[in-house]
C-alpha cells in the first residue's frame, strides 16, 4: 500500500496507477451529492435536462455537511454510507464520473459497474470535523432548497482517503475479510 498525492480531477494514469488500500491525499475540486442530490440529478438526466455541471471525469463526496456557522469555511463534513448511492451508481457511471467518496463497503452489483470505469473510496466515518480541516472552499451549485443535500463544489487540500475499490475491480475489504475473520475468532 502506498500513498499518493492527487490533483482533481483525476487523470486516467492515476486512476489506473492506484489501487485497493491506498492511501491518498486529495487535492482540487470535487462535487457533493447524497440521496436527494443524486435523485435530482438522475432525474435530470432521464428527462434530458442540462445538469449543473458536467460530471464528466470527477469525483462525487456522498456528504451532507453540517449548517456552516460564521467565520467557518464549512462544518463537520464526514461521510454518508455508500450503499445508500449504489442505486444510482449506473447512473452517474453514464454522466463519466470516475471516483466517488463514502463509508462502508459497496454492493456485489455496483462493485461490478465500477470496475474499469471508477474507483470508490473511503473517508474516516465520526471524524467529520477533522475532514472539514481539509476544505479551503465550498460553494452550492443547486438544490439549495434541499439544505445540507444540496449539490455543492469542494475545493480540498491534502483530504484524505483509502481506495476501497480500484480500477481493476480488487475490494480491500474483501481481501481483508479472511484476515479479520482469523483475528476475531482465533
Amino acid at each position: 500500500m502506498k500513498t499518493f498525492h492527487i490533483s482533481l480531477p483525476f487523470s486516467q494514469e492515476d486512476l489506473k496507477k492506484i489501487r485497493a488500500g491506498d492511501h491518498l491525499l486529495l487535492s482540487g475540486h470535487l462535487y457533493t451529492a447524497r440521496d436527494e442530490a443524486h435523485k435530482r440529478l438522475v432525474a435530470m438526466k432521464n428527462s434530458g435536462q442540462a445538469l449543473p455541471v458536467s460530471l464528466k471525469n470527477e469525483t462525487i463526496y456522498y456528504v451532507g455537511p453540517a449548517p456552516t456557522k460564521p467565520g467557518q469555511v464549512i462544518n463537520s463534513a464526514g461521510p454518508t454510507t455508500a450503499k445508500r448511492m449504489d442505486k444510482y451508481t449506473k447512473d452517474m457511471l453514464e454522466l463519466e464520473v470516475v471516483a466517488m467518496i463514502g463509508k462502508g463497503e459497496r454492493g456485489e452489483e455496483t462493485r461490478r459497474l465500477l470496475k474499469g470505469k471508477a474507483i470508490y473510496m473511503a473517508a474516516l466515518g465520526g471524524v467529520g470535523a477533522k475532514q472539514a480541516q481539509s476544505i479551503i472552499k465550498q460553494e452550492e451549485i443547486d438544490f439549495h432548497d434541499s439544505g445540507m443535500e444540496s449539490f455543492r463544489r469542494l475545493e480540498v487540500k491534502d483530504f484524505p482517503v483509502i481506495v476501497i475499490n480500484d480500477w481493476e475491480g480488487n475490494d480491500i475489504y474483501e481481501k481483508n475479510r479472511g484476515t479479520w475473520h482469523q483475528i476475531l475468532n482465533p
